[in-house]
């Protein structure tokens, strides 16, 4: 039995993260999880097309999480029977010299999706209240005036930081862009387990990175970074979803049938002929014949 409540993965007042479980009891098969995420696909790829041919709308799907929280393989697993041109993955690393002789927003304003398509951000531009608070240093990189030193990066430059991503997402979905933003949350015994897959089988080994464990040795930080970016910028415009992720199966589930529940709210329908066509279409049929 579904026992699904949106309300208990969208972020609409302050949270504590440790309130939240990373793996959610439900008594569901893997063959189960499955099937349930199947349907979600089909109707997701159906709603997009029907999006396509509406031509108002784009959606921007936001995911963030810790390494090997299972980002990559939910991308894949989710949106594979959209059509391909449909939907646009945008992997944001550490900016390279032409981004960053920009502001920090601008590679991210470039890879918005166009109306009738979904683009997926595998990190996203929370990043930049994320890692660069784990690492202020790299905030030096951005040549920003009168910020020469870390100790010239004061609170009130994360606070503006705050106020300008809210405006970005604000101006967004004003102008037809539908945001919806997911902290995909592992335990940090599950992500112990998964590191030593990628070590121990040959096959996981091209994914490991020894700076996950210089990473993971700041678990404790990102965790509290994290909750507040979501207390701070979780709103109607652009909300965020907390997805227990412990479980890869029930988060790729959770995650497609928060966006069906969300996407549901907006009237997008396929356009339809005029009058003026109709009344015309034996006239038409009598010309192609």
């Amino acid at each position: 039995m579904e026992n699904f409540r949106l309300e208990d993965y969208k972020i609409t007042k302050p949270i504590k993260l440790s309130d939240y479980a990373t793996e959610i009891d439900w008594d569901w098969k893997d063959d189960k999880k499955e099937e349930e995420l199947d349907k979600l696909r089909n109707k997701l790829s159906e709603w997009q097309d029907v999006m396509y041919a509406h031509n108002r709308y784009g959606v921007l799907i936001g995911l963030q999480g810790m390494d090997t929280s299972g980002k990559d393989s939910l991308i894949r697993e989710v949106f594979k029977e959209f059509n391909p041109r449909g939907v646009v993955v945008h992997s944001f690393k550490t900016p390279n010299s032409t981004e960053l002789e920009h502001d920090y927003l601008w590679r991210h304003y470039l890879a918005l999706p166009e109306k009738g398509k979904f683009a997926v951000f595998n990190r996203t531009h929370y990043e930049n209240l994320l890692v660069t608070r784990v690492h202020p240093e790299y905030i030096l990189n951005e040549n920003l005036p009168g910020i020469e030193k870390v100790e010239d990066i004061t609170p009130q430059f994360w606070e503006n930081r705050y106020e300008q991503i809210n405006n970005f997402e604000k101006h967004i979905s004003q102008n037809g862009t539908i945001v919806m933003k997911f902290f995909f949350y592992m335990s940090k015994d599950e992500q112990k387990k998964r590191l030593l897959k990628r070590l121990e089988q040959t096959e996981h080994q091209w994914k490991f990175s020894a700076g996950d464990l210089k990473e993971r040795e700041r678990w404790d930080d990102y965790m509290k970074y994290y909750e507040e970016i979501m207390n701070k910028s979780s709103n109607e415009n652009a909300p965020w979803y907390i997805i227990p992720s412990d479980d890869k199966e029930m988060a790729r589930y959770l995650v497609a049938k928060i966006m069906w529940e969300e996407l549901q709210k907006f009237s997008i329908d396929e356009p339809q002929l005029s009058e003026k066509d109709k009344a015309n279409f034996e006239l038409y049929k009598q010309q192609l014949r």
